[in-house]
């Protein structure tokens, strides 16, 4: 091999390894203008959320339909829970847990008698 060979060879990769780390900086130029834009999307809406010494009495809870077209009652705002109270977050829950059971009896009383099938003791007494 010539002693030049060795010049074309060491060109090359060097020419190679600096447009591969050109799109390397280039892909992490976009990344990193792609994250400061979402921090930015961010910092506006966090920085619309209600102070914790606000009244909770409007602002806490959206009315808004169940999928099923039911009225499920007010749903709470996303973000709500972090000011709330721990006493008053394990009411909501138990009560929309106990809902949601009562849901689901109610269609599996529905569903048992389009279907002629007995009922269950336990579905049909009253809490």
């Amino acid at each position: 091999m010539p002693w030049w060979s060795w010049i074309l060879i060491w060109i090359a990769l060097v020419a190679l390894s600096l447009l591969f780390f050109g799109v390397l900086g280039v892909r992490l130029y976009r990344q990193a203008m792609t994250t400061l834009e979402e921090l930015g999307e961010a910092a506006e809406r966090f920085s619309r959320l209600p102070s914790p010494s606000a009244p909770e009495a409007g602002s806490a809870t959206a009315d808004a339909g169940a999928p099923d077209g039911t009225d499920a009652g007010p749903r709470p705002v996303p973000g709500d829970a972090v000011f709330a109270s721990p006493a008053r977050m394990r009411h909501d829950y138990h009560a929309s847990k106990s809902a949601r059971q009562n849901v689901r009896r109610l269609r599996r009383i529905q569903r048992k008698k389009d279907r002629g099938q007995p009922q269950a003791l336990s579905d049909i007494e009253t809490r």
